[in-house]
């Protein structure tokens, strides 16, 4: 007989309902529940275990290899203005461009934490503490003790890998409820182990559930067989990325261990049409039958990769490749002579795997900072709470 549970929210989930979506499963189409969950108001029934729900914001952006400018709004591409998630995760590859004085030599630490002060501004905008930006106050990743009137973010945990950088922000009276904060690199680049190609991998226990996030950059190229290189630096990161075990408890060591997962990122899968057809349809909005012909979903049907893995409804435009600074794609533009032209494709993609974790939006964001756009989602995040630490 199962467990009576009682269903918390932590904060009040905003009233405004999103659209249904659908889901691409391994080999099936389910469906996902609307933001507000037919379990919220009713009477909780009594027993040892409760479960709160989170709402997680994870984003994927690969910046070409630009730095941002001191005066780049993030507001937008973080839904900071309107919404307000628990747990934000984000996702970049190339904050530096690709080349080999990067690939070999010192990590450019200077370039994350701009990006990461940033973020702080954008999730922390008008927000004062004692008299200081509060920006200023919360990209660092050990916790901060000062006093703040109402709620705020600070950074938990960030890591760079060449040009890869994931960044994990929560709210403030969330994280004494964090622990077993742990990070894995996997290089899968030139010869197989630099970082140019790979992952970086954060994992934490939120209450009594385990978390992992996964940024990930696969392999690259349009030609017949890179779409196997790419499914091999897929399952190279799942086997080789490790996370200590735990002393005083049994904690999940591999990614497909932890109870909700979220893998994002580069992925780098393209479609199989010829380039002059691809654009032909890429210019009647003709989704469906790119869709059909995308490497990723072809991998999900043919059930040999991502088994479990699920991903949201793609209801929005190819995220790469597109001009710097433009809406249109590259292949629009005169190239010098000899120049390839990449056909559009859906290279930027969040994928998830776990029980008790919904999404409940999938979309792009139109920033023009690089040659792709960042792609988000939102996630209702169940959580296994012990008796006495509902917060």
């Amino acid at each position: 007989m199962g467990e009576n549970r009682k269903i918390i929210l932590p904060r009040l989930v905003t009233s405004k309902l999103l659209h249904r979506q659908q889901l691409h499963g391994h080999g099936s189409i389910s469906e996902v529940s609307s933001v507000v969950d037919e379990t919220l108001g009713k009477r909780p029934l009594t027993g040892p275990n409760d479960t709160l729900i989170y709402r997680v914001f994870a984003s994927t952006w690969n910046v070409g290899g630009f730095a941002p400018s001191d005066d780049l709004d993030l507001e937008d591409w973080l839904d900071s203005r309107d919404n307000f998630y628990d747990i934000y995760v984000l996702g970049f590859q190339e904050i530096v461009p690709l080349n080999a004085r990067n690939v070999l030599g010192p990590k450019k630490s200077c370039i994350s934490t701009k990006w990461n002060s940033l973020i702080a501004e954008a999730l922390n905008k008008n927000r004062i503490i004692e008299g200081e930006n509060l920006h200023e106050a919360t990209t660092n990743n050990s916790p901060m003790e000062s006093s703040v009137q109402g709620e705020y973010f600070s950074c938990i945990r960030s890591k760079q890998m060449v040009g890869i950088f994931t960044s994990v922000w929560v709210r403030s009276s969330l994280k004494p409820f964090i622990h077993h904060l742990d990070v894995s690199c996997i290089g899968s680049g030139i010869m197989g182990c630099l970082g140019n190609k790979g992952s970086v991998s954060i994992r934490f226990m939120l209450q009594e559930t385990s978390f992992c996030f996964v940024c990930c950059h696969l392999a690259s190229g349009g030609k017949e067989g890179d779409v196997m290189l790419r499914n091999l630096d897929a399952a190279d990161i799942l086997a080789r990325t490790r996370f200590p075990s735990g002393a005083t408890q049994k904690l999940p060591e591999k990614i497909l261990d932890h109870d909700q997962v979220v893998l994002l990122g580069d992925l780098n899968y393209r479609i199989s049409l010829e380039e002059a057809e691809t654009r032909s349809l890429v210019k009647t909005k003709n989704w469906a039958i790119l869709l059909e012909n995308d490497q990723l979903l072809f991998e999900f049907s043919r059930g040999r990769h991502f088994e479990g893995w699920q991903e949201g409804s793609i209801t929005f435009s190819p995220t790469y490749k597109y001009h710097p600074n433009s809406d249109q794609y590259y292949w629009c533009f005169d190239g010098a002579r000899g120049e390839k032209k990449r056909a559009p494709a859906w290279c930027d993609r969040i994928l998830w795997l776990g029980k008790g974790l919904k999404q409940v939006q999938y979309e792009t964001c139109n920033y023009r900072l690089s040659d792709h756009r960042p792609v988000r989602a939102v996630f209702h995040a169940d959580c296994d709470v012990s008796e006495g630490t509902q917060k």
